[in-house]
């Protein structure tokens, strides 16, 4: 007889749920730093089963704090009485310095903050990666490309002949 799965054995309790790929392409990242969700309940349980999407999303400060904005998070089919909805707004945590300095650099140089990827911690806490970012425009994307493509050449002429 075959052996029955657990359902449990899917879910996510520590790793990576989403990745924001888009986020590497169109921006250049100067700085990296972790921060904490505020989420409901069965936001956590859909984050879980790896039902998350931050390629759209991102912070900005809204009244002395940072704002996770437009990040989906889809809704958990076992709570629907207390579910949530699907991309409101969700609270960054972050130290105090940490946020004043990531406003500092958003009203001052014009940068963006960008979520790099959503996941959980080795104690299972959620955590999003922030990524303060400037924006490329379309002759950096070509130049970023075209090294990447340099580099493969490279590494495939020295892997051939060596």
């Amino acid at each position: 007889m075959a052996k029955k799965e657990n359902p449990k054995s899917e879910l996510i309790s520590h790793g990576n749920v989403a990745q924001n790929r888009k986020a590497r392409h169109n921006y250049e990242i100067v700085d990296t730093i972790e921060a904490g969700l505020v989420l409901m309940g069965s936001e956590v349980k859909s984050l879980r089963m790896g039902r998350a999407n931050i390629a759209e999303s991102f912070a900005a400060p809204q009244g002395g704090e940072l704002v996770l904005i437009n990040s989906y998070i889809a809704s958990y089919n076992a709570g629907k009485t207390f579910g949530h909805e699907e991309r409101r707004k969700r609270k960054l945590l972050l130290h105090k310095k940490e946020l004043a300095r990531l406003l500092m650099s958003v009203a001052k140089d014009g940068m963006t903050v960008v979520p790099l990827s959503l996941y959980f911690n080795q104690r299972g806490l959620a955590k999003v990666q922030l990524g303060l970012a400037k924006g490329k425009n379309v002759v950096d994307k070509r130049q970023s490309v075209k090294k990447r493509d340099w580099e493969r050449q490279k590494a495939r002429i020295l892997r051939d002949k060596g």
